[in-house]
């Protein structure tokens, strides 16, 4: 079966709602993605309409999700689209929803701290782990060269 793999750009548009359940985590939140576009009469940026998403996470994105998204920060999502239309009070109601295969922060508006989620310490003894190579430049490499003095 063929599906739609999308990657959108937005805002966190509710607090992540995180659930345990039978088959493991779960987390969904609304994402709200606004097009922009150059009014070229005004020459300046204008929101165009906004869509919104709701987005489902899994498992261990479920948990990372929940612990590190807030409401109005800016991410990127990149998952499958669902679409969905039913009837509600005789009125016809469309949703589209993202099954989340990754999110993150939007570097390009903002900074972050990534964290590996703790992990339990193997408890098999092998050969000892190999140092960190010297990646830093020596101090007095970074040090400007003195001025020579000509005569």
């Amino acid at each position: 079966m063929n599906e739609t793999i999308i990657s959108v750009v937005g805002n966190v548009a509710t607090q992540p709602v995180y659930r345990e359940v039978a088959t493991g985590p779960s987390a969904r939140f609304r994402l709200a993605v606004t097009a922009r576009y150059l009014d070229r009469e005004k020459n300046e940026w204008t929101d165009g309409h906004t869509n919104f998403f709701t987005v489902w996470a899994n498992r261990q994105l479920a948990t990372n999700a929940a612990a590190s998204l807030t409401v109005g920060d800016p991410v990127l999502v990149q998952g499958r689209l669902k679409v969905r239309s039913e009837v509600r009070e005789q009125q016809t109601w469309t949703s589209a929803d993202i099954e989340a295969v990754a999110i993150g922060h939007d570097l390009a508006r903002g900074t972050s701290v990534f964290r590996r989620p703790g992990r339990p310490e193997p408890a098999v003894s092998g050969p000892p782990q190999r140092p960190e190579p010297e990646w830093e430049t020596p101090q007095a490499a970074q040090q400007p060269p003195e001025p020579v003095a000509v005569t």
